[in-house]
């Protein structure tokens, strides 16, 4: 009996073995012709460490294979040569030389002219959109039953509202005529959290588009639609954390995959311990390791396997999906070597790639530590082209919302963009009225809609890129301030049951159509300009008569723009202006369409922008 039960294990052996399934590998393809050619393939199995790759393809090498303390993963290094075909690399996993599981690794062929692909600039204006909160284009994808929040609430600010990738592409026409030229999503990525998945912040799944919204080659289509139109599309990364709900965070392959896994510290938020020549390293610590929510893992990007799966992911969208530009989440949280050594790579591989990296703070010494090129006192050199600049954000809301008896309420402005000369690049800075982590612009402003249009004109003509959150255009608000719900509350019209629709103009109230022509107009004459696109930047102090004057201008095209917030008609002394323009010229008036002759002085009427294009 006893032989016969050793016998029936034996023959049981090979069939156990057999079925060792691979559960996940990434990344699941790479490119010939690549300037990254080494990369690390995460495996993911039960006791995959037990197996041993290996393979033969011509010009591929496997230069390593990694066991980490946790049985279940590998990292296989492969190197591609420079005479490396596409193709499928067959890998196969074999234990005592015996082959058990095969793997293909499709190495596929890049595209012509995908390493110098064009990104955004100063000449662009950019469309961001929340996913979940801007337009329902595919009701079957409310609800996918295999996911943990799997209901779709509309009443509730923080459940998701069932936009997806469909109802984008639906108003690309719409976007195009407003004049925008690229779009930002906050992150499609799986997000298969119990609570809170709306927003896309808390990936589970690097590698894959979150069921709700579409499909990976859903995502591709739209770039391609957009394409078609002249827009491109921005890639939100989030580099420092992932959800608690993600593989390798509830099964780690190390310890020190992440920061604090048993204790879960939370980061202590002081930016300044990055700048601050006196903090202690505990401060420094706890601010870049810990953990942005209790239920966002702080990635460890001190981990060299950990850095070329973050590296990794972000080439291989861009590659796969045709990116056009970066937009990086809670910059200063990761490791600063890693993200200097990040933004280096992106760049070896795309020159002209655009990224911006969302400094949330409003003191300018602090954003412009990170830019390309500045030349910091502690020698530390980052490659981050673009940054977020949070300081003109407020200071322009303080500048319509605050009096002051003794200075123009333009100072603030005024004094926020004269502290560019810390930035190596100030051009090359995003520039907003408000995003999806701000109190919508109208309700900041509070409501007065004189103060819209200065504001807007402001953005449409500051130096700069400009960005405006979907529903800017039509004055949306949001009635409680601070609520992240509200504030990405519900495109009009982006559900069929909406009485008020942005794209038809059904439901909207005059003034929300006046809004929407007048942003309109302003965006499509930008694209225009090139003294607004790609020109200088000079600006006068402001006066106590409130009117702020500035101009854009290249070697053969000027633009004046005068903003009066004095609720009086103001008359200027164009004498003043002489560095800039002659006392007498000729314009147009953008805002107006009307010619206007100028002799000496400039009557500009009450709460009113004048944007002048000199002849």
């Amino acid at each position: 009996m006893r032989k016969l039960s050793i016998l029936f294990i034996m023959a049981l052996l090979p069939f156990a073995i057999f079925c060792q399934q691979i559960t996940r590998i990434e990344p699941s393809n790479w490119w010939t012709g690549m300037k990254y050619n080494t990369v690390t393939i995460l495996v993911y199995g039960n006791s995959i460490a037990e197996l041993t790759p290996s393979f033969i393809y011509n010009d591929v090498e496997l230069v390593n294979t990694e066991k980490v303390e946790n049985k279940n993963y590998l990292f296989v290094t492969i190197k591609i040569g420079p005479n490396a075909k596409a193709g499928n690399i067959q890998i196969n996993f074999s234990k005592n030389s015996k082959t058990v599981l095969s793997k293909s690794f499709p190495l596929l062929k890049r595209e012509n002219g995908s390493a110098n692909r064009p990104s955004f600039t100063p000449k662009d204006a950019i469309f961001l959109i929340v996913p979940d909160r801007f337009s329902n284009g595919d009701a079957k994808n409310d609800v996918i039953s295999y996911m943990n929040e799997n209901t779709v609430d509309r009443n509730d600010e923080n459940k998701r509202h069932g936009g997806d990738i469909q109802g984008i592409i639906n108003h690309l026409d719409y976007i195009k005529s407003l004049g925008f030229t690229q779009i930002w999503n906050t992150p499609l990525i799986e997000n298969d959290q119990p609570l809170y998945s709306y927003h896309g912040y808390a990936a589970t799944d690097f590698y894959k588009i979150d069921a709700r919204f579409g499909t990976n080659e859903q995502f591709k289509l739209m770039v391609k639609e957009a394409n078609k139109r002249g827009i491109g599309v921005i890639w939100d990364v989030v580099l420092n954390h992932c959800g608690n709900q993600y593989y390798f965070i509830k099964d780690l392959p190390l310890k020190d995959w992440i920061h604090y896994p048993d204790s879960r510290t939370r980061t202590n938020h002081l930016k300044t311990t990055i700048t601050d020549p006196y903090a202690t390293e505990i401060d420094k610590q706890e601010y870049t390791d810990g953990w942005f929510d209790d239920h966002m893992p702080d990635l460890n990007q001190r981990n060299p396997l950990m850095a070329k799966y973050l590296i990794q992911n972000t080439i291989w969208w861009i590659e796969y999906a045709g990116i056009s530009g970066l937009r990086e989440d809670t910059w200063s949280y990761s490791d600063k070597d890693f993200l200097a050594t990040w933004s280096k790579a992106i760049l070896d591989e795309y020159p002209n790639m655009n990224m911006t990296g969302e400094e949330m703070t409003k003191q300018v010494y602090m954003t412009s530590y990170w830019q390309k090129d500045k030349a910091n006192s502690d020698g530390y050199q980052c490659y981050l082209p673009a940054l977020m600049d949070f300081s003109l954000n407020d200071n322009i809301i303080s500048s319509f919302n605050s009096s002051n008896e003794w200075f123009s309420t333009w100072r603030d402005t005024y004094q926020s963009i004269a502290q560019d000369y810390l930035f190596p690049h100030p051009d090359n800075i995003l520039i907003f009225p408000d995003n999806h982590d701000v109190d919508r612009f109208y309700s900041r402003l509070n409501k007065n809609f004189a103060n819209w249009k200065l504001g807007i004109a402001m953005y449409m003509t500051m130096r700069g890129i400009p960005e405006f959150l979907y529903g800017t255009e039509v004055l949306m608000t949001n009635e409680r301030p601070g609520s992240d719900g509200q504030r990405r509350g519900d495109f009009y019209g982006g559900w069929i049951s909406d009485t008020k629709d942005a794209k038809t103009g059904a439901g909207l109230t005059s003034e929300e159509k006046d809004a929407q022509q007048y942003f309109s107009k302003l965006l499509n004459w930008r694209k225009t300009c090139t003294a607004v696109a790609n020109g200088k930047f000079k600006h006068y102090a402001p006066q106590k008569n409130d009117v702020y004057v500035y101009f854009r201008y290249t070697g053969n095209k000027k633009v004046m723009v005068v903003l009066n917030k004095n609720k009086e008609t103001v008359v200027l002394d164009l004498k003043r202006y002489e560095e800039m323009i002659p006392a007498t010229f000729k314009a147009k008036d953008i805002v107006t369409d009307e010619p206007i002759s100028v002799d000496n002085t400039l009557e500009v009427k009450a709460k009113t922008a004048m944007i002048l294009e000199i002849e």
